[in-house]
């Protein structure tokens, strides 16, 4: 399976990326291993979180998610906070 993902750090910061262990991947942004966005902006948490199975499938949701605007990300956060999305991981 494949997970796209949004995190969110202190400061309100968002970053969209792909993986297929988000917890792995959170721990890799947070140690200063992940993207070099996430390198120097402190410690971030995950915020929305969606499961495909195909890299592709994931691929074309991120790029979608990428070009919204940012306060659509945001209601799609605040509903995935609230449990209302539709593919959620577990």
């Amino acid at each position: 399976m494949h997970y796209v993902y949004m995190i969110k750090n202190e400061n309100n910061d968002l970053y969209i990326g792909i993986t297929q262990n988000p917890n792995n991947r959170l721990q890799a942004h947070n140690t200063n291993n992940g993207a070099n966005f996430t390198k120097d902006n402190g410690i971030f948490c995950i915020v929305f979180l969606e499961e495909y199975p195909t890299l592709q499938e994931a691929r074309q949701r991120e790029v979608q998610l990428k070009k919204w605007r940012r306060s659509k990300k945001d209601f799609l956060v605040e509903r995935y906070s609230q449990g209302l999305t539709t593919k959620q991981a577990n």
